[in-house]
Parts: C-alpha cells; structure tokens; sequence
C-alpha cells in the first residue's frame, strides 16, 4: 500500500474540512493545554500515536519545554515526526504502538493519508460521518505495554502527561500501564459520543478510567467530529489532570491561616 505524500495530503484535507477526530486547534486552544502542563508541572509528555509529529510541535510553538516521547509505529508518517523531532534534544521517537499486550499489533489504515487509523473495526456511523476516513488496508506493528517501556522512556521524579491519539483504542492502551497508572498526572484522549469503532471506549469508558482509577479531574472538553448530515457532535477530546496538591498560588498565606 502506498499513502499519500503526507502534508499535500493533509493540506488538502484541513481546507476541505475533512481531517477526522478532534477539530482543529482553536487560537487558544494549544496555550491554554500548555498553561495547563505549567500549572500541573508536567515536564514529560507521551505523545501516543503521534503521528507526523503534529501534537509536538504545537506543544513548542506554544512554550511548552519539557520533554516529549512520541510514539509512531507506521514508517511513513514517522518519517516526517523523525525530520520534525531531529533538531529538538528533548524530543524522542519511539517507532511502535502502545497497547494491552507485547507482540504483533494489526492496524487499519484509513484514507485520510492514515491519519484516522485504528486497531479496531471502523463502524457504519463513522464511515456515513467521514467517508474519506474508510479503510484502505492493514499493517502488522509492534506494540508494547506501557509498564514494560516505562523505565526506559521515564525517569524518575518526572511528572508524566499521557496523550492518547489512538481511535476508540485508549482503554486498552490504559491497561497497558498497569503498576505504573499512579504516576500518570494527566491524560489527554479522545472519547466517543456515540460507537465509531467495534469494541472502542466511549465517554462514559474513558472519564470513567480517568477519574476511578488514575485519580484525575476533567479540566477541558474539546469537540471532535460531527456529523455533516446532522450536525451531531459524535466524538471530542478530553484533558484531565491529578489535582492531588495544592498549586502555590491556592494556598492560604500563613498570616490569613493563622488569624483564623
């Protein structure tokens, strides 16, 4: 199979309106998640299906200056995440999936130049919603659970922002991390309204595991795809972070505590 070149693709897509999953990035959008990360003092961000290296270099464009861990298991749009990442000391690319398991993982590659590929099966209502979002053909990747990489993607001390850009696949990437979810301070991920993919977390799913057993509390909502027979919103994308201290600028001043 061969995909499209990349960024004519894309290009082409984003003046169409046809780029699926969340929308584009609002004006304020990207600094508002950054503000976010500084609040939270993320300095480690899991880029998880990052693709062609889109969510990083929105992450700098606006301060972000932390770490960053993509992970792409498709050789062509890692291509690109490789040439965007070469220049940058603090990000690094890891070239295989993230999931449940250790072993062999097949994807589905959709039309969309692969940007809306999946492990699982496309379902009708986000086929009739996205046409150009059908698959076109399969590909075998490696994947790993996240606890088996964790030491060597991780160091110690670091605060960990996990994003998920996985297409209904973000429950079984969560169980992935196994012992290490309490270390997880945020997650940013995509969550269906309605069944896209066969066997794919929906909302209720993904804030469910968030905030039961991450510990997280919903911070920001973004819508994703609609449907253009409708108008009916069907997807949107969800950041939630640990708020398990005090920041510095909510504390009560000593003197305040103290007449009290």
């Amino acid at each position: 199979m061969t995909f499209p070149p990349l960024p004519r693709a894309l290009s082409a897509m984003r003046r169409l309106g046809r780029v699926a999953g969340p929308g584009p990035l609002g004006a304020d959008d990207g600094p508002r998640l950054v503000r976010l990360l500084r609040r939270y003092e993320i300095d480690l961000v899991l880029d998880v299906g990052a693709y062609s290296g889109a969510y990083g270099t929105m992450l700098r464009r606006c301060g972000y200056e932390g770490r960053i861990v993509s992970f792409e298991p498709l050789r062509e749009p890692r291509a690109e995440l490789r040439l965007r990442a070469a220049e940058d000391p603090c990000w690094s690319v890891q070239p295989y999936a993230l999931g449940p398991r250790t072993g062999p993982l097949v994807l589905n590659i959709a039309g969309d130049a692969g940007v809306s590929t999946s492990a699982l099966p496309m379902l009708d209502r986000h086929r009739l919603a996205a046409p150009h979002t059908v698959y076109t053909g399969t590909r075998c990747v490696d994947a790993h659970r996240l606890d088996a990489v964790w030491e060597a993607v991780t160091a110690p001390g670091e605060r960990v922002f996990l994003r998920l850009a996985v297409q209904g696949y973000e429950r079984e990437v969560l169980r992935g991390a196994g012992a290490f979810a309490d270390e997880i301070v945020g997650l940013q991920a995509g969550a269906s309204l309605v069944p896209l993919y066969e066997g794919g977390a929906g909302f209720d799913d993904v804030l469910a595991h968030a905030r039961d057993v991450l510990g997280l509390s919903l911070m920001s909502l973004r819508p994703g795809l609609a449907d253009p027979r409708d108008g009916r919103l069907l997807s949107c994308e969800l950041v939630l972070l640990r708020e398990d201290t005090p920041h510095p600028e909510e504390q009560i001043p000593p003197q305040v505590a103290h007449a009290e």
